[in-house]
């Protein structure tokens, strides 16, 4: 064993106190950003996009900075609200159809202030 991997050695008060939850160390909590902040500086991008889809066109929903769960849940919404199919995945939402209205509303509704429509 080299100097760099050799345990330091541990008195036995301490050693005690490693087992005891009530001895041990306070953990700071980190500093947790709201959603409601979190969401109104993310810059949503709602768009109409007929590419490779044999000229079906779908809305689809991208610059969402969410985890996954929160993503999948959120396209399980929208599909509902605008009864059609559609998946999430990859930080993308797709609708389809042309819903950029209804689904513009709605993220706006749920605090996504900079949300708008792109393309064309």
């Amino acid at each position: 064993m080299s100097k760099k991997n050799k345990p330091q050695a541990l008195s036995w008060d301490a050693f005690q106190s490693l087992g005891n939850p009530e001895n041990a160390p306070e953990i700071p909590q980190e500093e947790s950003t709201s959603n409601a902040t979190n969401r109104e500086k993310q810059r949503i991008r709602v768009f109409l996009d007929k590419k490779r889809r044999g000229g079906k066109s779908v809305t689809l929903i991208t610059g969402l900075d969410e985890t996954d769960d929160y993503i999948s849940d959120l396209g399980k919404t929208l599909k509902k609200m605008c009864g059609v199919g559609g998946s999430a995945k990859d930080g993308e939402i797709i609708v389809q159809g042309d819903h950029r209205d209804k689904v513009i509303q709605y993220l706006i509704d749920q605090g996504y202030k900079d949300c708008k429509k792109s393309g064309g």
